[in-house]
């Protein structure tokens, strides 16, 4: 897979280089909004990765005035922005997917390829373009928005209950430890307390009632979200 990833900070940029070519991935970077349009025309790549936040030209900028010019490459949205809101903008902007900061390495991998499946699917491939939505009970996790839908109302839930939810429904019926979980919620909080996770699985498991699902904790492996028998 050739990817480019758009992103001006140089110790991320550098890191997911590194990381994700060592899982296969040719990455070439740009750091700057202005040259990114040019770069990925030069570079014809497979997948972009794109941060909003840049010198220049923003990102969504820079996707507008990319899809206006007729480059249809799938691009995956990383951002320290993670409403909601946010991401409607961006899809809305032209982009595929849209994952926010902190985020988990495998399952930046996994959407990054499913949207180089989706990018290679055709009639003559027999390539599926498939992409499904996790379901637990009653709720589903709509990957492209990152909202969490209970009978298709999103479900209102506080930034780090949303960042929760992720982590547990991209893993239905698995457990997933606590520690974990702690940085997915509470990335670089050095002053928080371990037990605060406890806080927020107490708080989002009663806005799950009702939902068909059970937000489980299994002693020495984490929690589980599973559907409610």
């Amino acid at each position: 897979m050739k990817l480019l990833l758009v992103e001006d900070d140089p110790s991320m940029q550098t890191a997911l280089s590194r990381a994700l070519g060592r899982r296969g991935m040719r990455v070439t970077c740009c750091g700057d909004g202005l040259k990114a349009v040019a770069t990925w025309q030069a570079f014809q790549p497979d997948v972009v990765l794109l941060d909003l936040s840049l010198p220049g030209l923003d990102g969504l900028h820079v996707l507008e005035n990319a899809r206006k010019g007729g480059l249809h490459t799938p691009v995956l949205i990383l951002t320290a922005r993670g409403t909601v809101g946010d991401r409607i903008i961006g899809l809305n902007a032209g982009a595929d997917d849209y994952l926010p900061k902190p985020f988990d390495l495998d399952e930046l991998e996994a959407r990054l390829r499913a949207l180089f499946r989706r990018q290679a699917g055709s009639p003559n491939t027999g390539a599926s373009t498939s992409y499904d939505d996790p379901v637990v009970g009653q709720l589903r996790y709509e990957r492209l928005s990152g909202a969490i839908y209970h009978q298709e109302v999103i479900l209102e839930l506080t930034p780090r209950e949303l960042t929760l939810m992720h982590a547990l429904m991209s893993r239905p019926a698995h457990a997933v430890s606590k520690e974990k979980l702690f940085e997915l919620v509470f990335p670089g909080e050095r002053d928080v307390q371990y037990e605060a996770i406890e806080v927020v699985v107490y708080r989002l498991r009663k806005k799950l009632t009702h939902t068909g699902t059970t937000l489980m904790t299994l002693r020495g492996l984490g929690y589980l979200l599973k559907a409610s028998t």
